[in-house]
């Protein structure tokens, strides 16, 4: 046994086992959608439907900032090992809703109606 004791618990492994490359390609496609619908609905914030902007819909683009925020203090947690690996789907999970809030937030900005 040595002088610490972490030789013989195996404190040479990584906490959540082997990276694999697939799960990293996976949170780079899914950071970079995220990413690029938040930058379009922000952009769309401001800018629509003209140049000067609504209240609204700045507010709806303030309360999204806040939600990315949380959701990227998240993922911080995460990558330091805080966090446990079951919270990845949730990650996934706050990405999506996202996703689909922006969808609605363009929506509401461009004034889209449905029949």
């Amino acid at each position: 046994m040595s002088a610490s004791g972490y030789e013989d618990i195996g404190a040479e492994k990584p906490l959540f086992g082997e990276p694999r490359r697939g799960d990293r390609v996976l949170n780079l496609v899914v950071g970079g959608i995220t990413s690029l619908a938040v930058g379009i609905t922000l952009f769309s914030s401001f800018a629509f439907p003209n140049w000067k902007p609504v209240g609204v819909n700045v507010f709806l683009g303030i309360c999204l900032l806040f939600i990315c925020g949380s959701h990227l203090v998240l993922i911080y947690w995460y990558r330091q090992g805080d966090l446990e690996p079951k919270f990845r789907n949730l990650i996934y999970y706050n990405a999506f809703t996202i996703l689909i809030l922006c969808i609605c937030a363009n929506l509401y900005i461009h004034m889209v109606s449905c029949p």
